[in-house]
């Protein structure tokens, strides 16, 4: 398999990230393996193909994650057609993009729903990947497994939902790492306004209900394929704890992953969310759950496969990857029955 990671830029890749651990499984099951960057791409002038300067990652006797990923990045870029390619890995996050690199916040959803058109397989699908970045994307599931929540940009309304429910979450509709997340007791906390103004600066605010066992931390619990990834009896989940009064669980926030057992309350989440992800071509996700309630899904480049090997000493990569894998093979046996895919424009047959 040909699979090429997609990512915000190869030069700022960190070793320990799940992005590296999924080349790593890559390179170590026989596939050849590229890091793409969203500065890397051109659209040929002559054939209409989508080209990359990429970096070729390969996984040698020996190797740490870190010397892996310093030798991917020191290795000279090649010319690399991508729409050669069997597997795109979208592991860009567009959020980090969103103000800095403005330009660059789209194209991941962009040039992978152009690269799917010309049949290479896309995880996460590049168009449903555009709704599961905003947390709107969570309203489409059912009521039954996520808090009562607000999406607005008018602080009258927030302060009226805060009064009817109590005890809140506030944070930005776009955004990620717990960002301007705040706590709100009631109504009556005085840095209300404060808080929704700083929230709105970053677009559209969505206000949760504080759901009970959120001060303990959220489990993140990852997907593969609508259903739970796990292994040898071990689930691909963990608790994050928060540290000291910081209510965010966030580990890029100083949360603590500790072990996680699933148990009947997570399984009836996950068999609540199974079809539609299945549907929305939602390969790999990350879901953040308190007691029976969803509050984030994670859907681009989720994040906590590091804390998964170590607290339970099991590498579970190389299951998404032979499921990618798989799912290749699919493609090529249905692809003679759909005919050929679109052709890119000027390019020749």
């Amino acid at each position: 398999m040909k699979i090429a990671f997609f990512v915000n830029d190869v030069a700022t890749e960190i070793a320990e990230y799940g992005t590296t651990r999924l080349a790593r499984a890559a390179g170590l099951g026989g596939h050849q393996v590229w890091y793409v960057g969203v500065g890397d791409v051109e659209l040929g002038e002559s054939d209409g193909r989508l080209v990359a300067n990429a970096h070729a990652a390969v996984f040698q006797e020996g190797d740490t994650l870190e010397t892996f990923l310093k030798a991917t990045r020191d290795r000279d870029a090649e010319h690399l057609v991508l729409d050669d390619l069997d597997a795109l890995f979208l592991r860009n996050e567009s959020i980090d993009d969103l103000q800095h690199r403005p330009w660059a916040s789209p194209l991941g959803a962009v040039f992978g729903q152009m690269l799917k058109a010309r049949g290479v397989t896309v995880v996460n699908d590049p168009m449903s990947l555009i709704r599961a970045t905003s947390k709107l994307y969570l309203e489409e599931f059912p009521e039954q497994i996520r808090p009562r929540s607000l999406v607005t940009r008018d602080p009258a309304a927030i302060e009226r939902f805060v009064a009817a429910v109590g005890r809140c979450v506030v944070k930005p509709l776009y955004g990620a790492k717990g960002r301007n997340v705040f706590m709100v007791g009631d109504v009556t906390e005085q840095n209300l306004a404060q808080i929704t103004e700083a929230v709105l600066q970053d677009g559209y605010a969505l206000v949760q209900e504080f759901v009970p066992g959120g001060e303990d931390g959220d489990a993140r619990i990852f997907l593969l394929e609508g259903r739970l990834l796990e292994h040898d009896g071990k689930a691909a989940a963990f608790r994050r704890v928060p540290s000291g009064n910081d209510p965010r669980a966030n580990i890029s926030k100083g949360g603590q992953p500790v072990p996680l057992e699933i148990g009947p309350v997570e399984r009836d989440v996950i068999a609540a969310m199974s079809a539609k992800l299945v549907a929305d071509g939602m390969f790999f996700v990350g879901v953040d759950v308190i007691g029976g309630k969803v509050v984030e899904i994670n859907a681009e480049s989720p994040g906590g496969l590091q804390s998964v090997e170590w607290l339970y000493q099991t590498d579970m990569c190389d299951i998404v990857i032979e499921a990618l894998r798989h799912r290749v093979d699919q493609a090529a046996r249905v692809r003679p029955l759909l005919g050929p895919p679109v052709a890119a424009q000027g390019a020749t047959s």
